[in-house]
């Protein structure tokens, strides 16, 4: 029986595991399928404190996975197949077949970006092609970009993205926005912002050159298409929080996201600590998944020692 397993690789995943180690909690972290997260598909993180030059994804996790072993986190690349809670409130977790019982778990299994779909931006993902204004406006100043959707997200990064570009385009498959009324008015009075209506982005040019370089657009009215010269190309058509595993031992919000006592990771299973992109639609940032993960380690900690 061990006292915690912590299923997910992030930001929030490993400041649990280092938190867990550190109080000798003995963690055991599955990684899952995407070890990383969401930050291994990201280039340059420039602001994440401690990095004044800046760290690529992949590097920052591969250091919080070394400050994790450092401490004696033991780690799995499995994938966990389900998670199964006993009638003395523990949890058996059960990956490739084998279980591990454990008195408390920690889910950090984060949220997936919805993407359009295309080879073109899986191949030139991190190289132009985002799912995060807030993580990588910065790389685009006085460029122009793409922004593809219709709702209070695709809003707010397109004028969150009008700090650094010259001009920001929306392109929505409808002829009406389902955001609020406030953030619409707040995008069409920013004279940054064209949208481009009735529209799909059918292609994304510069897989050869290793970089955004243009986009081909598809009319949702006649089929019609047209290329356009863009400079990056940011999808904000929602995430998808990866709660499968978890779906019988929480209350979730309209969103998906799984609902936590205010201002700790307690969910309303006693002994299964939320953190990370799995119960934020905010922030959705390296740094307070991280956050939440020291969270998720203390409250669970508290819970052992009762």
């Amino acid at each position: 029986m061990r006292d915690i397993i912590i299923i997910g690789s992030g930001p929030a995943g490993w400041t649990a595991a280092i938190y867990a180690a550190r109080a000798d909690m003995k963690p055991l972290v599955f990684e899952g399928d995407e070890p990383g997260g969401q930050l291994m598909t990201t280039t340059d993180v420039e602001n994440f404190p401690g990095f004044p030059e800046g760290i690529l994804g992949p590097e920052l996790m591969g250091k919080m996975k070394k400050q994790a072993e450092r401490f004696g986190t033991e780690i799995k690349t499995e994938r966990v197949e389900k998670i199964e809670l006993q009638e003395d409130g523990t949890f058996v977790v059960t990956a490739k077949g084998e279980t591990y019982p454990a008195k408390t778990v920690v889910m950090a299994t984060g949220a997936t970006a919805r993407r359009l779909g295309l080879e073109s931006e899986q191949a030139l993902y991190g190289k132009g092609v985002s799912a995060c204004a807030t993580c990588d406006g910065f790389f685009f100043k006085d460029k122009e970009v793409i922004i593809v959707g219709g709702g209070d997200s695709a809003m707010e990064e397109a004028n969150f993205l009008t700090r650094f570009a010259s001009k920001v385009y929306i392109v929505h498959r409808r002829d009406a926005f389902r955001a609020s009324k406030a953030m619409q008015e707040r995008t069409f009075q920013n004279q940054k912002i064209e949208v481009i209506w009735d529209t799909v982005v059918e292609e994304i040019y510069g897989v050869d050159v290793g970089k955004v370089t243009g986009v081909r657009l598809k009319s949702t009215k006649d089929d019609t298409t047209r290329d356009m010269n863009i400079d990056g190309v940011f999808a904000a058509i929602g995430h998808v929080p990866n709660t499968e595993l978890i779906k019988a031992f929480v209350d979730l919000d309209d969103k998906g996201y799984v609902l936590v006592e205010k201002g700790t990771t307690k969910c309303k299973t006693p002994g299964l600590f939320i953190c990370g992109d799995l119960q934020d639609s905010r922030y959705r940032q390296a740094i307070s998944a991280a956050g939440s993960g020291c969270m998720a380690a203390l409250d669970a900690e508290k819970q052992l020692v009762k």
